[in-house]
């Protein structure tokens, strides 16, 4: 307990909390105090009526905390193709007729990455870890939203301007490049602004890596103690091209070139077979499930298998959406359709440990973010609960994962900073924001309209 003298920066009170923490304890009427960024209070609101005092004081009945969500794989330039791309199969750097990144202008990829930062931030998302293209001017740009950002341009020696021709050419200049251009960006980013901004070096995909550029990545992430993100068996092309390449499926390779281990996080983990979870837990990688993206494009992703086999199973939103509390729901509801009923084993508090927890863990942040607790980064959000949909508030939780959404969020604090009031941003304009990437946007389809 605080000394009853001390000036907190800031109380909120009055609410209930899903603390997310290892009992996933629910605390009903309470209030969490901040103070230098940091959680140093959480209890009953009945304790700080008189007693504590604080710069500002908010009360809120009838809403509901949460820790942020921990949106470990994005791509928020890639809102460029939302309501298009979904419906054409696969992803759009496989895919004739849309928008690619070489494609992408500095200008437009700030203006779409400020849009994708911006929504996800409003949707509850307090950190993201994002890859793409122009990351030098993108990382800043999205900080300046409000929300922890991670981000690194994809690194890859394959050239991406002959892939949607289905050709794999790889060219050693470009790796060089692209790995420097990561290294370039993590020394002058990574842990700035007291940790709000960060780097992960994003080896695209093990068909758009060689082998000679995946053992630098290795040698780089060793080096600067950093972590790997990547595209892991996210398509049959992928795996395809890594037997014929290698010899060996995806996951084997990268245990080959020594990048298969806990520090590295791997999207999608679709077209895997008994071996490649056997060998992706045993590792202890942190897979990304993507649920409804890859649900939206037909595919499952065996997230049952591969937490029985040791991963540890994260959830992000990838591209199109940025709506973390529609992906619990996609990730629970196919947990079950995967065992064909409800069990123990998939329910919602195992979804919410993969948005929060599990996530920070992936990051390395675990003992940072992730749950509502004495001690750790003040990054929360307020749902408003008062909503027809959200009542009656038997269970908060089941509430929020079966038919809650982005949409409820009424409040986002990060570092203790508070990045969304009554449901807008509080350092940007969103109206501009928007405006900004739809006149990126356009412009790109326009020139891909042309180029065809």
């Amino acid at each position: 307990m605080a000394d009853m003298g001390e000036t907190f920066d800031l109380i909120i009170k009055d609410i209930d909390i899903l603390t997310g923490d290892r009992e996933q304890s629910v605390i009903k009427d309470g209030y969490v105090a901040v103070k230098d960024g940091r959680i140093v209070e959480v209890g009953k609101t009945d304790v700080v009526e008189t007693d504590f005092r604080a710069t500002r004081s908010i009360s809120l009945p009838g809403r509901v905390m949460t820790p942020g969500f921990v949106n470990v794989h994005t791509h928020a330039i890639l809102s460029m193709v939302r309501g298009v791309a979904e419906d054409m199969g696969f992803a759009p750097a496989y895919t004739p007729g849309v928008p690619h990144g070489h494609e992408v202008t500095p200008d437009e990829a700030v203006a779409l990455g400020r849009l994708g930062a911006l929504e996800a931030m409003m949707f509850g998302s307090t950190l993201i870890n994002d890859t793409y293209v122009h990351q030098d001017l993108t990382l800043p740009a999205m900080a300046e939203v409000g929300l922890r950002v991670y981000a690194c341009g994809r690194i890859h020696d394959v050239d991406f301007s002959r892939v949607h021709e289905k050709i794999w050419e790889v060219d050693p200049k470009i790796g060089e490049v692209t790995l420097g251009l990561a290294v370039d960006l993590a020394e002058k980013y990574h842990g700035a602004d007291n940790g709000r901004m960060g780097v992960q070096l994003a080896a695209h995909a093990p068909d758009t890596c060689s082998r000679e550029l995946l053992c630098a990545i290795r040698e780089v992430r060793d080096d600067k103690g950093l972590r790997v993100t990547t595209h892991l068996s996210q398509s049959g092309i992928e795996v395809e091209r890594i037997l014929e390449r290698e010899g060996m499926r995806p996951p084997e390779f990268l245990d080959d070139v020594g990048l298969l281990d806990d520090r590295l996080l791997g999207a999608h983990c679709i077209f895997v077979d008994d071996a490649d979870i056997q060998r992706i837990g045993a590792a202890g990688v942190n897979a990304i499930n993507i649920a409804k993206g890859n649900a939206t494009g037909g595919t499952m992703a065996p997230t049952t298998e591969l937490r029985r086999a040791g991963a540890n199973l994260t959830l992000a939103t990838d591209n199109m959406h940025a709506d973390m509390v529609e992906v619990m729901r996609w990730a629970l509801c196919v947990g079950r359709l995967k065992e064909g009923r409800v069990t123990d084993f998939w329910q919602p508090e195992d979804v919410f440990q993969m948005a929060t927890m599990n996530g920070a863990k992936a990051m390395g942040l675990e003992n940072e973010v992730g749950s509502i607790e004495v001690g750790k980064r003040a990054d929360v959000v307020l749902f408003d609960f008062r909503r027809p949909h959200l009542t009656p508030k038997l269970d908060l939780l089941g509430n929020l994962v079966h038919t809650g959404h982005g949409r409820d969020v009424e409040m986002v604090v990060v570092e203790g900073d508070i990045v969304v009031e009554d449901g807008k941003p509080t350092k940007v304009d969103a109206n501009e924001i928007i405006r900004d990437a739809e006149n990126a946007a356009q412009a790109l389809w326009q020139r891909a309209r042309e180029a065809v």
